[in-house]
């Protein structure tokens, strides 16, 4: 699923800012899309943590690989070594089935998710083991769809502002902030041009 304001906000980002424009007019061909599970986004969040994203694509397939479905009960039904052979960690492991449990348990309100604000959705996923607030971001961008999220603590994002903007030097949380704020409404939109901008593939959760 794409989202419906996506060439709207490509658009206007293009428009306002010469490097936005360069990427939207290289990128032309793809696009932020979902894949529509909640439990596969978060649990590839997860995996995703603090490792390249070549890596963690190499960890997932042979975790897809491994498993009957990306499901809660088939995380939960594992054992601990057959995950460990994908290559997580004994840590990733732990928040994966915490996870998974959250979901069995019906202890998150998914349903309601759409029709809850940003800081309301992280502030119920940072209350699972191991979603930290990146990791709730990368849901609202990837699985809600969310237009308008900045992920100031993505490596990814500050290795690009610095490619892109600030010749070379890794911006600071706070000035990261405030360049972001050139990008409002469509800060997702702006973010993941410049996750496209280093990746040979699209960036995906």
């Amino acid at each position: 699923m794409i989202p419906d304001y996506w060439h709207e906000a490509s658009q206007r980002l293009a428009a306002d800012d010469p490097v936005m424009a360069a990427l939207v007019e290289e990128y032309a061909d793809v696009s932020l899309a979902s894949r529509g599970d909640p439990f596969a986004t978060l649990a590839r969040s997860i995996v995703g943590q603090q490792i390249s994203v070549l890596a963690a694509d190499s960890v997932w397939a042979r975790l897809v690989a491994a498993l009957p479905a990306i499901t809660p009960a088939a995380v939960l039904s594992s054992e601990a070594t057959a995950l460990r052979a994908c290559g997580l960690s004994a840590r990733k492991i732990e928040y994966l089935g915490d996870l998974a449990d959250h979901f069995a348990r019906g202890a998150l309100a998914v349903e309601h998710w759409p029709a809850m604000s940003d800081a309301q959705v992280i502030a119920e996923l940072t209350a699972v083991r191991g979603i930290g607030v990146w990791t709730a971001e990368m849901f609202l961008i990837f699985n809600l769809l969310r237009p308008d999220v900045l992920p100031l603590d993505d490596i990814g994002l500050q290795r690009a502002v610095a490619r892109h903007y600030t010749g070379g030097e890794r911006p600071t949380r706070r000035a990261l902030a405030a360049h972001g704020e050139r990008w409002r409404p469509w800060r997702s939109v702006a973010t993941w041009y410049l996750w496209r901008s280093l990746d040979p593939t699209p960036v995906a959760y």
